[in-house]
């Protein structure tokens, strides 16, 4: 499996771990609000090979504890678990990002024991979930399916949604509460435009917003936290 990126260090993408994060290419959405959309549009490069990637990983040991995979969207890749399983080979934790489009090799990750942690992106409320993707029709029956292999697994997760302020409303938070009733954990991350975003103009909620969007939601999950709002 080619890499087309590595952040050597992170305190932030893998909770109470100190990780390198991994970004692997090819996504099936199109999100308009993407940060990493050179690796979705194929403009982007590889980096480094497995191979260099476990070679790295060998003489990290002292520094890191983790590994997080994102993309892009790691599981569209079929070989994904045997990235994971070498990496668990070198003594790292794992922790893989998703939009919950595959809960099929969402599932085989679970079973196999060696993922740590989940990040499940929660788009937008179902009416809204195509366009918010970027696509013209969706199967919400793969999202309902991951969300509730997460929900009733073992494995530790999060849920999260990046707020944009052309895309979501009160209505919205309601709608995704229901769809994760009772989760562990919820992020509303607020979204922060950058060059790399396929499509110009969104715009940030405000801070009030943001906190009103998290008072809907403890609602449904009473641990629903901002991140990224100063």
């Amino acid at each position: 499996m080619k890499l087309y990126g590595i952040q050597k260090m992170t305190l932030l993408d893998f909770p109470g771990v100190v990780s390198c994060t991994l970004f692997l290419g090819g996504c099936d959405f199109r999100c308009p609000f993407c940060h990493n959309f050179e690796l979705i549009d194929g403009t982007a490069q590889p980096v480094m090979d497995e191979d260099e990637l476990i070679e790295f990983l060998k003489g990290r040991k002292a520094l890191l504890d983790g590994v997080a995979i994102t993309g892009g969207e790691p599981l569209l890749h079929k070989d994904i678990l045997n990235l994971i399983t070498r990496i668990r080979a070198e003594g790292y934790k794992v922790k893989v990002d998703t939009n919950g489009y595959h809960p099929d090799r969402l599932k085989e990750i679970l079973d196999s024991g060696l993922v740590d942690y989940i990040a499940m992106d929660i788009k937008n409320s179902p009416e809204k979930y195509a366009e918010t993707c970027g696509l013209e029709t969706i199967d919400l029956d793969k999202i309902k399916q991951s969300i509730s292999l997460l929900m009733n697994g073992g494995t530790d997760y999060e849920f999260r949604t990046t707020v944009i302020g052309e895309f979501h409303e009160d209505a919205d938070f309601d709608k995704m509460g229901e769809m994760i009733r009772g989760a562990r954990r919820y992020f509303l991350q607020r979204f922060t435009d950058r060059d790399s975003v396929p499509y110009g103009n969104l715009t940030a909620p405000s801070f009030d917003d943001m906190k009103k969007y998290a008072e809907i939601a403890k609602k449904y999950v009473p641990d629903t936290q901002l991140r990224g709002v100063e």
